[in-house]
């Protein structure tokens, strides 16, 4: 029985492996000399992408290192002494940064209201400056692909926009470059192997104790369809990497209004065309 887990277990993160591998070729995202601050939540998402970027540092490819990032944001009842024990004993350099994000977030955010945006801008300004100040060039976070396609569907539905997470982006102060080496991981395998590997997952009492995110929705709607039609998250992601914008409807995104007929323009300048 321990030689079957063994098994399933090696097959698990060598698929997730290949499959970040995927992500980071494809996006050009880890180069020699970078310095990655990996963004750790205490989730089954993250504590994979830590696992994975720190066998494909070992592997000796790319000269790059790694520093593990936790945000103690003063949830009661965090149990503060989880990570630290967790990243001294796979010995990894980390930190964990303190600030009491709880108490502004729940402040701020009306009663019956989704605390994640707000939540989500204080996290990201107080990793950036720790970003800084470690000399990190790059953030690494743990969205995978089920992650990408909700995100999707939530701006489609709610936002009115075509728009999702880029596996790979720049900060608007062209400070640091965000990866997302999951990218291209489902979620369903990101769970499997965190269930073998046992990782010490702590809950989010912001995000995860709220009944009324939209998420859960889509999330539920995806799962819904794959189970009437499978393989449909496959296509839908697939399509997020084949955008045609001369078949889309943003003026932005493509010059309609300056599109002419080549011929019409060609016929106004004298040339004459033989009708068959």
């Amino acid at each position: 029985m321990k030689d079957e887990k063994a098994a399933i277990e090696e097959k698990l993160n060598r698929k997730i492996k290949k499959t970040v591998w995927n992500a980071i070729n494809d996006y050009n995202m880890i180069e020699d000399g970078d310095k990655i601050m990996v963004c750790l939540s205490g989730g089954k998402d993250s504590y994979t992408m830590l696992d994975i970027l720190m066998q494909i540092q070992k592997a000796s490819v790319f000269n790059f290192e790694i520093v593990a990032v936790n945000l103690d944001q003063k949830q009661p009842g965090f149990p503060e002494e989880v990570l630290p024990n967790y990243l001294t004993g796979v010995g990894v350099p980390f930190e964990v940064v303190e600030r009491d994000t709880y108490s502004i977030v729940k402040e701020k955010t009306p009663e019956g209201k989704t605390t994640c945006s707000l939540c989500s801008r204080l996290r990201r300004g107080t990793l950036y400056t720790a970003a800084e100040r470690l000399g990190c060039n790059k953030l690494a976070l743990g969205h995978h692909r089920d992650d990408i396609l909700e995100t999707f569907f939530l701006n489609l539905f709610f936002a009115g926009k075509i728009e999702t997470m880029p596996a790979k982006y720049r900060t608007n102060d062209d400070r640091f470059v965000i990866l997302r080496p999951l990218a291209f991981v489902k979620e369903a395998d990101i769970e499997q192997l965190s269930q073998i590997r046992d990782y010490p997952i702590i809950p989010c009492n912001l995000c995860g104790s709220q009944d009324n995110l939209q998420r859960q929705v889509v999330k539920k709607m995806l799962r819904t369809w794959d189970e009437k039609y499978p393989g449909r998250s496959e296509i839908m992601f697939t399509a997020l990497k084949n955008i045609s914008p001369t078949h889309m409807l943003d003026e932005d995104l493509y010059d309609f209004k300056n599109l002419k007929s080549k011929l019409i323009g060609e016929m106004k300048e004298g040339i004459e065309y033989e009708i068959p």
